[in-house]
């Protein structure tokens, strides 16, 4: 459990993720309410590594469900291992024809049958998806819930109401309640308007692009072999990127492959022409890639 908003900033500090003083009020709230998270921004800027960092700071087991269109319970809650039941009757097929013998009608032979449905329906051939791991796991979980904006409506309202009541109903076992309630982060790269019903029940934290203060201490953190020129230069002349109209502006993880390649290629210092040569590396559409070359030397000079 996290003691406070200094706390929290010091433990993820020691997982390795630097944290805003947002970031850290935001997941000491979330831990001592027992709520879940709803982190937001563009892709790249740490949304997913924050539940990561945060699982790993409060020492608890790391789930994750990666959503997409389409997604439904069977895939995050549980299935049933069919194959696995199949073998068991093909074993005790002995078994059930002692059970049926002597049954007068079909009726009365399925009526002993169905008194035995527990045997195949137990928690034995439960095959639990990321969801229901995260309740029944014997040690203290945290569920990432990726890019919940890819999941369609539908999923969101179900998922909410699973997480609300920390239980899930199971028609052939009953209810299942969390052993341990799970700490949830749920993630969005804003593809689609998220229901006022899921706001309301989330804690709610925007994480952006960072300052240059803060970007350059990820790098020196996460790349401290690097030539701190260097690294404060490609800080710089990411601000510089980001401060065109581009389709999409770098983030993190992209500053931090530029900086790897440029590494990578010997480089000491950020001139036009390693700029030019490596553009591609911290921006994904050509259209972006003609107007930074249209920017080339003030980028280089930022």
């Amino acid at each position: 459990m996290l003691r406070g908003v200094e706390d929290a900033a010091t433990r993820l500090e020691q997982v390795g993720y630097l944290a805003s003083p947002e970031i850290a009020t935001a997941s000491f709230l979330a831990d001592r309410l027992a709520k879940p998270i709803l982190v937001e921004g563009p892709a790249g800027v740490g949304k997913t590594e924050l539940a990561r960092a945060l699982a790993r700071a409060l020492g608890r087991e790391f789930i994750r469900l990666q959503c997409y269109e389409g997604l439904d319970e069977t895939k995050a809650l549980y299935e049933w291992e069919y194959a696995k039941q199949l073998l068991y009757t093909q074993l005790l097929k002995d078994k059930i024809g002692e059970l049926v013998q002597g049954s007068g009608t079909l009726g009365e032979a399925a009526e002993r049958l169905a008194a035995s449905d527990a045997v195949f329906f137990s928690e034995r051939f439960l095959l639990p998806r990321p969801v229901l791991q995260a309740l029944r796991s014997e040690k203290p979980a945290l569920l990432l819930v990726d890019e919940i904006d890819k999941a369609d409506p539908e999923f969101e309202a179900f998922l909410l109401e699973v997480l609300s009541d920390n239980a899930v109903t199971i028609p052939e076992l009953g209810t299942l309640s969390a052993r341990h309630v799970p700490r949830v982060v749920l993630t969005s790269n804003n593809a689609r308007e998220l229901s006022d019903a899921l706001k309301r029940r989330c804690l709610h934290l925007h994480i952006g692009f960072p300052d240059r203060e803060r970007e350059l201490r990820i790098i020196r953190q996460r790349l401290p072999e690097v030539s701190p020129t260097l690294a404060a230069q490609v800080v710089e002349a990411v601000a510089a990127l980001r401060e065109l109209d581009l389709k999409k502006s770098p983030s993190i993880s992209e500053t931090l492959d530029w900086v790897r390649g440029l590494a990578l290629l010997n480089a000491e210092v950020l001139s036009a022409e390693r700029v030019a040569a490596t553009l591609n590396l911290v921006l994904k559409h050509e259209a972006d890639l003609e107007k930074a070359r249209e920017q080339l030397a003030r980028i280089a000079q930022a």
